[in-house]
């Protein structure tokens, strides 16, 4: 049985630009470093593996990997962000902190069971600061959100306009 998250990879830019915004900016340590020169199917490579550590234990992962082409773009929300958890206080911190870095910084954003707060790191990922509202845990409780029943819905609306 799947125990919980260990860490989400992807690439970076820059590793060191990577470790100011994640270490330095967010206060995630660096706890790991993995330099990898040759891959399991013995290709030869110069890539470093790098590990940011969450305080439940779980870390966020970057490869830098400059023999590999990968295109790097400012990412949509929809399309990919990381979403962290923090405490309600130090969401207002975290947007005057990024204001006053430079940063690009949107939010506060109200979702109903969360609010939450977005930057842009270093490589064009949207970073999601969040914090749990009251209504969090009954608006993620499948046995009372419907969540399956919507998402039969929406499937059933595709369904219907891929037909019409």
């Amino acid at each position: 049985m799947i125990k919980k998250l260990h860490h989400n990879a992807y690439r970076c830019r820059d590793s060191e630009e990577t470790r100011r915004f994640y270490e330095g900016f967010l206060g995630l340590p660096l706890a790991g470093t993995l330099e990898i020169m040759e891959t399991k199917s013995g290709r030869k490579t110069e890539t470093l593996h790098t590990f940011y550590q969450l305080d439940d234990g779980s870390y966020l992962a970057f490869f830098e990997a400059p023999d590999m082409p990968f295109e790097f773009n400012d990412q949509h929300d929809f399309d990919l962000h990381i979403a962290l958890e923090v405490e309600l206080p130090v969401l207002e911190q975290m947007l005057a902190k990024g204001k006053a870095a430079g940063l690009e910084t949107r939010g506060v954003s109200d979702h109903g069971f969360i609010h939450s707060i977005y930057f842009r790191d270093p490589s064009g990922y949207v970073i999601e600061l969040t914090a749990r509202m009251p209504e969090h845990d009954q608006a993620m409780d499948p046995s009372t959100n419907e969540a399956r029943a919507k998402l039969d819905r929406w499937q059933a609306a595709k369904a219907q306009s891929a037909t019409s």
